[in-house]
């Protein structure tokens, strides 16, 4: 693995030293904008998942540490491409203070990196932990303002419509459902796209685990309807207990172990899916 080859007349070396050099150096070109997505790990539920996402790509990295040793390694022309493009777009991203930009060009940067530096043989058994690490990169405010509120009113009116069917006197205005004794507002946090975000990134390693790109594609697409369903689940269950004890079921401790506890069941539906989809392709002989 530490014998020279050339690609265009450039002569490398590929060593640990080299290996700790490179990415240290690649590390610290990105260090403007790592505090503030640390940050906003950190402080913004709708994005908490991404700290998750470097353990669980280097989790997989660790895992090929055998196949890389024995991974024949190159250099591809691709690889400077993708690197040089997307130091240039970082560089503009940063100085025109287009956060999510700059934080994407970290992972296409890696790519790059890697691809030029070890060829397209190591990059294949890095790829999927790569190009991962995508979903480590916040969903910028406005994003999220555009689709949430849309949610907002389908969780509302379909949660309308279900409380009104156990025969629960309830009014809907816009994303406000008013009960007798109370009133309950399906609020942002509640439009069920975090969980939606958190799930699409599951069912993406889920997906990997799996053989069969159709299967694959069956499970992302399941996540988005089953965050959907499980935020349907949430804010009907709290309509009705707000109906019977009150608002104050929508609010404090409640209202944050509704949502994780919404969250597991929508976790276990993807599992599910995740079980049936392999145990069909098992019982077809893929």
């Amino acid at each position: 693995m530490d014998e020279a080859f050339s690609i265009r007349g450039y002569s490398v070396r590929p060593s640990w030293i080299k290996a700790a050099l490179l990415f240290g150096f690649w590390f610290a070109i990105f260090w403007p904008v790592y505090p503030e997505m640390v940050n906003t790990w950190l402080n913004s539920s709708n994005n908490s998942h991404g700290i998750l996402v470097p353990v669980i790509s280097a989790f997989f990295i660790w895992n090929k540490r055998e196949d890389l040793l024995r991974a024949e390694v190159g250099s591809s022309s691709w690889g400077l491409a993708i690197l040089a493009s997307s130091m240039v777009l970082y560089i503009l991203a940063y100085a025109g203070q287009v956060a999510v930009a700059a934080r994407l060009m970290i992972v296409t940067s890696l790519i790059g990196l890697v691809l030029f530096n070890y060829g397209r043989e190591v990059f294949g058994l890095l790829k999927f932990p790569l190009i991962y690490l995508v979903f480590m990169v916040p969903v910028p405010v406005s994003i999220y303002s555009l689709v949430a509120f849309p949610l907002q009113l389908f969780a509302t009116k379909v949660s309308h419509f279900l409380i009104s069917l156990v025969q629960i006197p309830v009014y809907r205005e816009g994303n406000m459902l008013y009960f007798v004794q109370t009133q309950l507002e399906v609020a942002e946090a509640c439009s069920g796209l975090r969980s939606m975000v958190a799930f699409v990134m599951l069912s993406v390693l889920f997906a990997y685990l799996m053989q069969g790109w159709g299967r694959r594609i069956i499970l992302v697409a399941s996540a988005i309807p089953l965050a959907i369903f499980a935020n349907i689940v949430r804010v009907t269950g709290t309509g009705v207990l707000a109906h019977f004890y009150g608002g104050d079921v929508a609010r404090g401790f409640m209202h944050k172990f509704s949502g994780m506890a919404v969250f597991a069941f929508g976790f276990v539906l993807l599992f599910l899916v995740y079980w049936l989809l392999n145990k069909w392709a098992s019982r077809n002989g893929e």
